[in-house]
């Protein structure tokens, strides 16, 4: 969660995305003697660096009345260290041109900051400091925990479709930890203690539950040399043992309704699916990729023809499937009514979309439209330092390894028709689906 408030021509340029070469196999990796991982990608388009800190802990690792204090202690860390009082870090870095932000996931909290290339090692030496001396005091924690009351309440309990996902979460995963929300349940934040928050950074933030990563116009040497400079003396901690978090199986279909005001109804369906962590062969997860694609991707896919336009059942759909997490996950659908379709017509409708992955499979145009707009938006989002950085982070803190994003064009290409019919078959299944289903109140006083 971010702290501060992320056809003519088309299809030729989505073919030219096939044979794009990756520019992350340039990745330097080292590991200090501390077990800090520093990653360092260079792309000298721009005089302009990206630094991000990204530590091992986020919800997931957070259990029944704490939930949340990952989200908490990510925005208590702007709020004095040591060296810095409150405020001055990001201070310094607006007098030095750049931005900063912050994000809490399930599997891990990050740290950024976007600057000139003259400055990267001021900010690396800043979050070095408060890596290990943070200070954490009642007057700027009970503040800010109000904001973090206030943050729920606008992104989620004040929006009907989030409030929806909460619950739809929380109804599909019994006792592994994604069913709780990353910013928490209002009860656990409103019972905080400034020593939970003391506990977490004394648990999670450790040079050996971290890696750096810094994108952009930098000689990695450097890098190298400034990080063991400014991380090198922390010294490594033990670190918590995570106990196993599997799932319950799932034994039948599960149903959540929501009742609250709002325009629109909303229904989002739910399977169990695997991550890349949990699959011994990963062709499972490119599967289910393509499979998520050829449901919901641009005007030519099955939703947007059968359900938008064909048969003007649905104003919006969407379909989701990310492999790229520490626990097994959801493949997901959703969709938005039109006026004069009832949610049993449109539930209906999206699971003989589901059928149809299972009976019929992709014809080779269709197969090859769908690769190519998958990797097509890998390879554009790959033009930010941002999120160049952001991907090859997020795939070594969670276990994965930055090397993962060298495969995704491949693995992608490699998948058959066979093999979206086979993932259909196996993991999307009446006994694996929770459905959600948002029924709207009137909205009171035009609000």
């Amino acid at each position: 969660m971010i702290r501060r408030v992320l056809l003519g021509g088309l299809f030729g340029t989505l073919m030219m995305a096939l044979v794009v070469p990756t520019a992350l196999a340039r990745v330097v990796e080292h590991r200090l003697e501390n077990g800090l991982t520093v990653l360092v990608l260079v792309d000298p388009r721009a005089p302009v660096v990206t630094h991000q800190v990204w530590y091992r802990v986020g919800s997931m690792d957070e259990h029944s009345g704490i939930t949340g204090v990952s989200h908490m202690l990510e925005h208590m860390m702007f709020k004095g260290s040591e060296q810095y009082p409150p405020g001055e870090f990001s201070r310094i870095v607006a007098a030095l041109g750049g931005r900063e932000n912050a994000f809490t996931g399930r599997d891990y909290t990050g740290y950024f900051q976007i600057l000139g290339r003259e400055h990267w090692e001021t900010v690396m030496a800043m979050e070095a400091e408060r890596m290990q001396g943070l200070r954490l005091v009642d007057d700027e924690f009970q503040p800010e925990r109000r904001v973090v009351v206030e943050e729920r309440r606008l992104t989620t309990e004040d929006r009907p479709n989030s409030l929806l996902f909460e619950q739809f979460q929380a109804a599909a995963f019994l006792n592994q930890p994604y069913g709780h929300p990353i910013i928490g349940w209002m009860t656990d934040i409103e019972a905080y203690r400034l020593e939970d928050l003391q506990d977490w950074y004394e648990r999670w933030y450790a040079p050996n539950n971290a890696v750096v990563v810094v994108v952009g116009d930098v000689d990695p040497e450097a890098v190298i040399a400034a990080a063991e400079r400014n991380f090198g003396s922390i010294p490594a901690r033990a670190l918590p043992v995570r106990k196993p978090r599997e799932e319950t199986p799932q034994r039948g279909e599960r149903r959540v309704t929501l009742q609250a005001p709002a325009e629109l109804p909303y229904l989002v369906l739910g399977w169990k699916a695997p991550s890349l962590s949990s699959l011994e062969d990963p062709a499972d997860a490119y599967a289910l990729i393509v499979a998520a694609g050829a449901l919901d991707s641009g005007e030519a896919s099955r939703f947007a023809r059968g359900l938008v336009r064909g048969r003007e059942l649905a104003s919006s759909t969407s379909s989701r499937y990310s492999p790229f997490t520490r626990l097994d996950t959801l493949f997901t659908v959703a969709a938005v009514p039109t006026a004069d379709t009832d949610m049993a017509t449109l539930e209906s409708a999206l699971l003989q979309e589901i059928e149809r992955l299972h009976e019929e499979p992709l014809d080779t145009a269709e197969l090859q439209r769908v690769q190519a707009r998958v990797i097509a938006s890998e390879i554009f989002q790959r033009d930010s330092i941002r999120a160049q950085a952001f991907e090859i982070g997020m795939l070594q803190t969670i276990g994965l390894g930055w090397q993962v994003s060298d495969e995704y064009v491949e693995r992608i290409r490699a998948v058959t028709a066979e093999d979206v019919q086979r993932v259909a078959r196996e993991y999307l299944l009446p006994e694996r689906l929770t459905v959600g289903i948002l029924d709207p109140l009137p909205i009171e006083g035009g609000a």
